[in-house]
């Protein structure tokens, strides 16, 4: 197996970003709101985020079936997710989207429109994301993916066992998430590092 280096973002960056003053009702504003949806929210894949409908929501989780690995999911939402929904819903209106990036007429039967919205929207978004990590004083090179490495590492970190980390993120086998573990040991061994000075 090659060898990956996940990207993860602390929890005084992700703050920075949940603090940082944007224009209200913008397409940055929106594009930070799903990459913190998603840092809260069990890591969904950027698909994910941008599929999910008024109709996969019930007041306290989602419930969807994953784009790419097509397992039926329900995450029960955290507050600071169901804050970010709530503000959408006074924006709503007649959407279908929870996130409106894509057309509420999109064909989602075909496979090369349906990839070809998400794969513009992914763009766009991982573009303003870039330059609100400048904004906020990251020098990490963000995006939407990170939101996935940020929520595992942070899940870990919390005490949830690897086994709910791997079903939360959709993972077809447990080994896809042990890289996640990885990381968390290798900040507690640095963490005892301490000791030597």
């Amino acid at each position: 197996m090659e060898k990956t280096t996940k990207t993860y973002l602390s929890e005084d960056e992700l703050s920075a970003i949940v603090r940082l003053q944007l224009t209200p009702e913008t397409r940055m504003d929106l594009h930070r709101d799903m990459f913190i949806f998603a840092a809260n929210a069990g890591g969904l894949r950027v698909s994910d985020v941008l599929m999910l409908k008024w109709s996969n929501f019930d007041q306290t989780h989602i419930n969807f079936k994953r784009k790419k690995t097509g397992p039926q999911s329900g995450i029960k939402l955290p507050t600071i997710a169901l804050v970010i929904i709530e503000k959408y819903r006074v924006q709503a209106q007649s959407a279908k989207y929870i996130f409106p990036m894509l057309v509420n007429d999109l064909n989602e039967m075909d496979a090369r429109e349906l990839d070809s919205a998400i794969s513009s929207a992914s763009a766009y978004i991982n573009k303003n994301l870039k330059f609100i990590a400048r904004k906020a004083g990251i020098e990490k090179t963000l995006s939407f993916h990170i939101s996935r490495h940020t929520w595992a590492t942070r899940a870990l970190r919390k005490g949830i066992s690897i086994d709910k980390v791997s079903k939360l993120m959709g993972h077809a086998q447990i080994r896809e998430t042990q890289i996640y573990a990885k990381i968390v040991i290798e900040e507690l061994d640095k963490a005892m590092d301490v000791f030597n000075d």
